[in-house]
């Protein structure tokens, strides 16, 4: 049976702005994945130089573990990105969206140093089925 997910978003606080849920419950979950972060490298360790390409690949990745775990984009809860640089900001929320379609999980954004500093990004995620 599939995850079912309500999408929380409380009248009184700040809604959620760029397709994305302030809170997600799940109902009927019966297992979890934890994804660690995925970064924007190939299998052969080639890095993209522009932040979009990063961002497409490093979604890809994530949707690879899904993949391997036989669940779908739809199946996350929550995403945790985090950008090596504020001004990639926009850039990468494009990204969050061509990836995720209509599909709002909870979701933070942090700007931090990267591990390796060709990296402009790195996603974590939880994925329930």
């Amino acid at each position: 049976m599939p995850v079912q997910l309500r999408s929380i978003n409380a009248k009184s606080a700040p809604q959620a702005v760029g397709g994305y849920s302030q809170a997600l419950e799940t109902t009927n979950g019966a297992r979890r994945l934890y994804i660690s972060g995925q970064i924007p490298v190939t299998r052969d360790g080639t890095v993209p130089e522009s932040f979009s390409a990063q961002a497409r690949l490093a979604w890809t990745n994530v949707l690879a573990q899904l993949e391997a775990a036989d669940m779908t984009i739809g199946n996350l809860v929550k995403v945790t990105i985090f950008l090596s640089d504020r001004k990639f900001a926009l850039e990468n929320r494009q990204a969050r969206q061509d990836a995720l379609g209509d599909h709002a999980p909870a979701l933070t954004v942090i700007i931090a140093g990267i591990f390796d500093e060709a990296w402009l990004l790195e996603i974590e995620a939880i994925a329930e089925a």
